[in-house]
Order: C-alpha cells, then structure tokens, then sequence
C-alpha cells in the first residue's frame, strides 16, 4: 500500500501540472492569435486530443490491467499484441485525418483547416509507443516514468505553441499557420515523452525478450478494446462536446445570418470557457487521481479504513469547490473574461458554459469510482446519452440564442449524465455521500461569498479602479475579489467542519486546508471560554 500510495502522489502531481499547463496555456495563444485565431486552433484540436486520450491514456490502463491480471511468462506476447493493435488503429486515424482533411474541414465549414489537420494528425503516429510503453511501466508500479513522461509531453506541446504563435504572428504569417504550428506542438511533445519513456525501457527490454507463453490475440484486443473505451470516456466527454462544438457552432451562426469574420470570432470568445472549465475541474482531476483508486483497493479489503470513508470524501471535496468555482465565476466572469481575453464580450454565456464545472466534477468522480467497482457498461452508455443531447440542443438551441445556446446545451447533456449517474450510483452501491447539514452550509457559504463578491466587484469596478485602463482595472478587480470571495467561502466551510480536518489530511495538497480549520474553530472556542 506505500509503494502504492507513492505511486498514486507522483501521478496526481504530475496530471495536477498537466491539467493546470493545459488550462493555462490557452489564455497567452489567445492573446497572441485573438478570437478568430482560438477559433482555428479549437476547431481542430478535439480531433487530436480524442484520439490522444483514448490510447495514451484508456489504451494504458488497459495494458497494465491486462499485465497486471496475467503472470510473467505472458507479458512479451501482451504486448507484442498491444504495439501491433494500438499501430494499426494509429495508422488507420492517420490515413482518415490526412487524407480526409479537406473533407473534414468541409463539414465543419473552413476549408482551410485541412492544413491544421494534416500537421495533427502526424501526432497520431506516435500513440503507440506512448500507450503501450505507460501501460508497461503501470503494471509494474514504477510511476516515475509515467509522471515525467506526462509533463515532458505538455511542457514541449506547450512550449512549441505558444513560441510558435508568437514567431508566425509576428512575422506576419496567417492566423491558419499560427493554428499548425499549435498543432505542431502535439506531435513535439509526443516525440519527446515516447524518447523519454524508450530510454527508461531499455533496462527492462531484455526481460522481455525470454520465452513466453502465447496469448489468444483476439481475447486480448477484445478485452483492451472494452477496457480502453470504458475507462477513458468521463475524460473524453469534455473533448467529445468540443468536437460536437467544431462540427456545429460555426456553420450554424453563419447559416442563422452572421457574417463568416463575426461567427469565427464568436466561436472563438465561446472557446474561451474551454480553459475557465477545465481550471475549475482540476480538484476533480487530482481527487480522481489520489482518493479513487484507495475506493477501488480498500473495496476489497476487509481492514483499514473503510471505502465508504473515500467514496464520501471524494464526492463532497468535488462538488464543494467545483460548485463554489461555478458561484464566484458567475459573479467574477466580466472582470475575468477581460483580464484574460482582453475583452467582456459574450460574459453571459461563459457564465453559462462555466457550470459546466459542477456537472464534469461529479461525472468524473463517479464515473471513476464506478469503475473502481467493475462496473463500466451503464456509464459508458450515459455518457453516449448526453452527447446525443448536447448534439440535439445545439441544432436546437444555437439558431435561437447563439452562443449562448451552445453552452446551455452542454450543461443539459452533462447534467442529465449525472443524474443518470447517481441513479445508477445508489442502486449499484447504496451510499449517502452527505448529510443535509452538508448542503445547507454549502450553500450558505456560496450565498455569503456572493454577497461579499458582488459588493466589492461593483466597488472595485465603478469606484476603485475605474480610473485606471479598462483590461488593468478589471485585473485589479478580480485580483482582489477572487481571494476575499474565497477567504468568506473557506471560513464559513471551516467554521461548519462539514469536512473533518483528518478527512483534508487525506486528499492532495490538504494539509493547508486543515491548519486553516483548527485555526478557525480553536479561535472560536477561545472566544467561548
């Protein structure tokens, strides 16, 4: 369980920087491309980061699951079998985004996104490697090289397109060639963390290379197929409702009567809510990481703390910072959008987009602990569901209210995957994840951080630092507004102890949290003697 644990603290701080680089980096390459420039990189990106999520991740957990079930005689010819099955289905994605690019980008209604295809889709090539390599490294609970193989990966994708950007705007280049240079970065990033991961294999190859027992080929796709696909679809959601987004939004402003220049920019200020809500699910993410996989161990163990104790805590950490992010940024998204997009255009429906962070916070907690439990058949189904919602309200809700109807048709579909989900949830195991005081001091909190929120932003904004230029006063405003909305929140949440300071001692970077908590309640009984 310590070798365990230390294996589970290195992934959770290496996806932790991976998530936070992949929300960040999204606010500098607006600011360098603008609006229409988002639009063109976001157009094509779901399209290389589904394909990338599903093997690098699904495709590994499925390899080192399989490796981990079967003794060592087998493991050459697993993944002898694994190298082969992920090259044919990267070959295979090679071959449809290349040569079908202009087709592609046809449908979504940009023809020059073709060449942006064509450059992603050379980071396909490279799944393979990546995917069978992590898997290997897993089964054997040697973390390390996983984790630094993932920020080596974003660090270069990151690096190669934010200089990239800045090289190609600067010397006067497109705003196309700025997007394939973005999508340059993927494969970058790829190169290095395969070379990474090659190198630390070297010293494992020739164990590997000893007489082994064969496999049934097919039993072993089948199985990885299965495991891959139910694994990776609560990360692939998010993306899968940008792909719907790509193929969607633009064609439909332009075809209800906006201009062609308008309806990109307008895709693109949509986009901006792609970083606000994965920023916001980055708790999510690491308790996902950290606590799941003690619910998935503990399940089976009849000593120790008990599952139940995780199952909780994971779900009421998630959905108390995924809904306090969601409440602030309802109050904070003008001085927010402007401090980092340059402008407040479109706020009302990046407040909109921005719930979003409740219903991926509790369908990635779920859905993981579901799987925990062997139980991935149901899940997977409701999150085909709510694509098929998010693909009908959009053609819906689009024509109507614009972009604004996209994000509403986002929060329908991921809302309606998380009912399905409780549902599923409390028949398969009958769990109270908190009390009703729980939700009554949550919501109290997010009522006082409003209050205080929406009072100091007004002040700020009007009386403050209304002198000052616009895009520096609105810095200043949510400089100071997000750290007093969250200093009322954590009070009042400390105050009610609705999370036990032991309980912060167990998640990811708690230990802070549970100092502030017996502060605050050690002062209050001072006060009562």
């Amino acid at each position: 369980m310590k070798s365990f644990m230390k294996g589970a603290v290195l992934l959770t701080i290496a996806g932790f920087i991976v998530k936070l680089l992949s929300a960040v980096y999204r606010v500098p390459f607006q600011n360098l491309v603008g609006d229409q420039g988002f639009y063109i990189y976001q157009q094509v990106y779901p399209f290389v980061a589904i394909f990338g999520i599903w093997t690098s991740y699904g495709f590994a957990v499925a390899i080192s699951k399989l490796l981990a079930d079967t003794g060592k005689q087998s493991h050459g010819a697993i993944l002898r079998i694994a190298v082969t099955y992920v090259a044919v289905i990267s070959i295979i994605v090679f071959v449809l985004l290349f040569f079908g690019a202009e087709l592609l980008a046809g449908w979504m209604g940009d023809l020059q996104l073709s060449q942006l295809l064509k450059v992603g889709a050379f980071s396909v090539l490279l799944m393979a490697p990546l995917a069978v390599l992590k898997g290997y490294f897993q089964s054997r609970n040697d973390m390390a090289p996983v984790a630094y193989a993932q920020v080596v990966e974003q660090g270069l994708r990151v690096a190669v397109i934010l200089i990239g950007a800045w090289i190609v705007v600067s010397s006067g280049f497109s705003l196309y060639a700025a997007g394939q240079m973005a999508m340059l970065g993927a494969v970058a990033g790829g190169l290095g963390a395969a070379i990474l991961l090659l190198l630390y294999f070297r010293n494992h190859s020739a164990s590997l290379k000893q007489p082994t027992t064969t496999v049934g080929a097919w039993s072993i796709v089948k199985e990885m197929t299965a495991i891959s696909i139910s694994v990776s679809m609560s990360s692939l959601i998010l993306v899968l409702f940008q792909l719907v987004d790509s193929f969607t939004v633009f064609r439909l402003l332009e075809e209800s009567g906006m201009g062609r220049l308008v309806a990109m920019e307008q895709k693109g200020i949509y986009d901006r809510g792609q970083p606000l809500v994965q920023f916001g699910i980055l708790i999510a993410t690491s308790l996902t990481l950290a606590i799941v996989p003690l619910v998935a161990r503990t399940s089976k163990k009849n000593s120790g703390r008990p599952a139940e104790m995780y199952a909780r805590l994971a779900f009421r950490v998630s959905f108390l910072f995924a809904f306090a992010a969601a409440v602030g940024l309802t109050f904070v998204m003008p001085y927010v959008n402007e401090t980092l997009f340059q402008t407040r255009e479109q706020s009302f429906a990046l407040i909109i987009f921005s719930w979003q962070i409740v219903w991926m916070s509790l369908l990635l907690i779920m859905t993981a602990m579901l799987h925990g439990l062997g139980k991935v058949r149901v899940p997977a189904l409701l999150l085909v569901s709510g694509l098929v919602v998010k693909i009908i309200g959009n053609w819906l809700l689009l024509p109507i209210w614009g972009v604004s109807g996209a994000a509403i048709a986002g929060n329908i579909g991921l809302m309606i995957v998380v009912i399905g989900l409780l549902f599923y949830f409390k028949k398969v195991w009958p769990l109270t994840f908190a009390p009703l005081s729980y939700y009554g001091w949550l919501f109290g909190a997010a009522m006082a951080m409003s209050a205080v929120v929406l009072g100091w932003s007004i002040l700020a904004d009007n009386y403050l630092f209304n002198n000052l230029s616009s895009r520096f006063g609105a810095l200043l405003t949510t400089a100071t507004t997000i750290p007093l909305g969250a200093l009322v929140f954590m009070a009042l949440i400390g105050k009610s102890r609705i999370i036990t300071e032991k309980e912060w001692y167990i998640i990811p970077f708690g230990r802070k949290l549970a100092g502030l908590q017996l502060a605050i309640n050690s002062k209050k009984k001072g006060e009562m003697r």
